[in-house]
């Protein structure tokens, strides 16, 4: 098992920015995720990153995140600029170790963290 722990979070305006970190315990991980969580809604990817560093994102969020993992610190990361207000959320950090079997589902990553809240004001 691998442990996620998520900071970061935190009180923004429009516009603003915030940087997401999520530290894991681990190095053998394949692929790490941002999820994200808002309050009557299913939790929703909001992108990856493989090893071998290729992203993807959702189209909510293109242009307006970045996500980048330094595997050497054990780290993930979620830079997010240009917030809406619609971005606020519990943001989560999830890994999947292997890639075998990974259809990219919610349900199939292995590990995520408790959360770190994002709220954006207007």
């Amino acid at each position: 098992q691998v442990q996620l722990v998520e900071s970061g979070g935190g009180l923004v305006q429009a516009g603003g920015s915030l940087r997401l970190s999520c530290a894991a315990s681990s190095r053998s991980i394949f692929a790490m995720g941002w999820y994200r969580q808002a309050p009557g809604k299913e939790r929703e990817l909001v992108g990856r990153i493989s090893n071998a560093g290729n992203t993807f994102y959702v189209d909510s969020v293109k242009g307006r995140f970045t996500i980048s993992r330094d595997d050497a610190k054990k780290m993930l990361y979620l830079q997010m600029n240009s917030l809406k207000p619609e971005d606020t959320a519990m943001y989560y950090c999830a890994a999947r170790r292997r890639l075998a079997s990974f259809g990219y589902k919610t349900d199939e990553w292995d590990d995520w963290g408790q959360g770190t809240q994002v709220t954006v004001s207007s």
